[in-house]
């Protein structure tokens, strides 16, 4: 098995002053919160007054807000809700760890929903924006998975077929496993960001792109969670779907429906 890759240990942690310390999550947090506020800000000055950079600074920040808020609860609600009725303040000790996506994706729609109706506009053309600013946050966020050692993904069957395969810093195990932070990393991120960025170049009917965001992050989560480590709180090995895939199928189906609707209405409009 030497010719495996065999992972040092990288520490989560990249300096601490005092009680105080940053963690490459948290970076990796913060530099997709830029890159979408930096995008974002250049799609806003180029919208012809569709949207102010005051409107789109306000969206963010409040979508962010949602991320974090949502992405907790989302974890403790989803994943450990057993650890939350023995301890109820494990909801708050967000430096133990602990971000749920379809939990984020809950706060990032009620921020939008907010938003768009302080500033009297369509949820959909809100949604619109800031789906294609997503998916750079989502890749950076498993990025920071991979290197905290956390996520992995179960062992290879076959070795042969996955030379990339990986040993963990701390694994004892005699198989190596799948990086699947990475493999998220590439279809969430990298991949779904090309699909979303190219699909906006040419005009598309409004709740369009928010419907293609849904289905492309509910397939690629869907797939990956194939090789993704079994979280053993919420399944077992013999279970035939996991809770990541149980919480992506609604994404898949009520995007498809969005996308149908969307087409449909902008071909009865034209009639």
């Amino acid at each position: 098995m030497t010719n495996f890759i065999h992972l040092p240990y990288i520490d989560p942690v990249i300096f601490s002053l005092g009680p105080i310390s940053l963690r490459w999550y948290g970076v990796m947090y913060l530099l997709g919160f830029a890159f979408a506020y930096w995008l974002g800000s250049k799609r806003a000055k180029a919208s012809n007054g569709v949207w102010t950079e005051e409107q789109f600074d306000s969206l963010l920040y409040n979508c962010f807000a949602g991320v974090i808020l949502g992405g907790r609860i989302g974890d403790v609600f989803f994943y450990n809700i057993d650890i939350f009725m023995q301890d109820p303040l494990y909801l708050f000790r967000i430096w133990e760890g602990g971000m749920s996506f379809h939990g984020g994706l809950i706060g990032v729609i009620i921020a939008m929903i907010w938003t768009s109706g302080r500033q009297k506009r369509s949820f959909w053309q809100t949604s619109d924006l800031i789906a294609p600013l997503v998916p750079v946050g989502l890749g950076l966020g498993r990025l920071g998975n991979f290197i905290n050692n956390e996520l992995w993904g179960r062992p290879v069957e076959n070795l042969d077929a996955v030379p990339w395969a990986m040993f963990p810093y701390g694994y004892t195990g005699t198989v190596p496993l799948h990086p699947s932070q990475l493999y998220e990393m590439l279809l969430e991120g990298a991949a779904l960001f090309i699909i979303l960025n190219l699909f906006i170049r040419k005009s598309r009917p409004l709740a369009a792109v928010s419907g293609l965001f849904l289905v492309g992050y509910g397939v690629f989560r869907f797939l990956v969670e194939y090789v993704r480590e079994i979280d053993h709180s919420v399944n077992t090995a013999e279970d035939l779907i996991t809770r990541g895939q149980m919480l992506s199928l609604p994404m898949i189906i009520g995007g498809i429906a969005i996308m149908i609707w969307a087409y449909s209405r902008q071909s009865a409009d034209k009639k």
